[in-house]
């Protein structure tokens, strides 16, 4: 019998690497989309015709409880939510309701139409805030220091809930950073990959950004997808912490991408105190150890191939956005 997988948030990145990986497993796949004024769908349009999308909200129990009805898939993958954490700030409730409460009509979704469908919650390491240890694992206490990583606490305690008390095959993935060129352009490792892009095409003159010194466990999103599918293929459900056990800094960030084409740093980075968080997490660590052992997952790509297939993919974006060419006289 073909799987037939459900994924919420399937135009964002990790949602579009997740439906190429299930397709590429035999999988027939849809997708979750919100309906707004301006669809933006580039992450999936080379997969247009080979996934059905449907239209729902988290914030409209109706919707998610008619889409389920409707798809009746054998999995569902909730990467759906209100997830820059500056945005958390100026939109606190709103955050609430689709990274928190969206989890709960979404398994309640399944609860009342199927509680045979298997659920995958995406967790975040911003639960771990105010770190209690270092490195963090599953038996870590979480301390969130933002009205994004509050909310993201509530989808993961509530999916155990669901979970213990329903008997419903429901796991978190508590991922790590993870990037890509598909990143959103609000998060930090891509704005510096793409303002690194065009400063080396001379399109730009600075590259302006908050705590420097910040420090995270990045890996490669298009390896994270795999870690969330073989969650969903064991036997029992349980939780598993996803990261590649490094971390580093955003300056070290910048500076890999700024080698990456020959340019100091120092001749083009601004601290702007505006984009300093009002409680900043300083450093994150992940201790991926239960899920290399259980998943036999572990991350493959390095912190400086990362950052370089994302400089290597902006700069490609911007030559053919802007007609400028590297060794044009007006790029660096």
């Amino acid at each position: 019998m073909t799987k037939r997988a459900l994924i919420s948030g399937v135009t964002g990145q990790d949602g579009s690497y997740l439906a190429e990986l299930l397709l590429e497993k035999g999988y027939e796949v849809h997708g979750i989309v919100r309906r707004s004024s301006t669809e933006t769908f580039e992450r999936i349009k080379h997969l247009a015709d080979r996934i059905e999308l449907h239209q729902a909200d988290l914030l409209d129990q109706v919707s998610l409880l008619s889409t389920i009805q409707a798809c009746q898939p054998t999995e569902l993958y909730n990467l759906a939510a209100q997830s820059f954490v500056p945005t958390s700030w100026v939109q606190p409730s709103l955050t609430g309701e689709f990274t928190g409460l969206g989890v709960t009509r979404m398994l309640e979704a399944i609860r009342v139409v199927d509680p045979s469908i298997r659920f995958y919650q995406a967790s975040s390491s911003e639960m771990y805030g105010r770190v209690q240890q270092t490195p963090q694992n599953e038996e870590t206490d979480f301390y969130p220091r933002s009205p994004y990583a509050v909310a993201k606490l509530y989808g993961h305690w509530i999916t155990v809930n669901y979970r213990e008390s329903y008997d419903i095959y429901a796991v978190s993935g508590i991922l790590f950073n993870h990037e890509s060129p598909r990143r959103g352009r609000e998060f930090v490792t891509r704005k510096i990959t793409e303002t690194v892009a065009r400063i080396k095409l001379g399109l730009q003159d600075e590259l302006r950004l908050g705590n420097t010194e910040a420090k995270r466990d990045w890996g490669y999103a298009k390896e994270y997808v795999e870690a969330m599918w073989l969650m969903m293929q064991r036997d029992q459900p349980t939780d598993y912490v996803i990261g590649t056990g490094e971390q580093h800094s955003v300056r070290e960030c910048y500076e890999a991408a700024f080698a990456f084409v020959g340019l100091d740093p120092k001749d083009f980075v601004k601290t702007d105190s505006n984009l300093v968080r009002p409680a900043e997490v300083d450093t994150l660590l992940a201790d991926p150890t239960k899920a290399t052992k259980e998943l036999g997952w572990t991350a493959q790509t390095t912190f400086t191939e990362l950052i370089e297939i994302m400089v290597e993919a902006d700069l490609e974006a911007q030559e053919k956005a802007t007609g400028r060419r590297r060794g044009d006289s007006t790029s660096r």
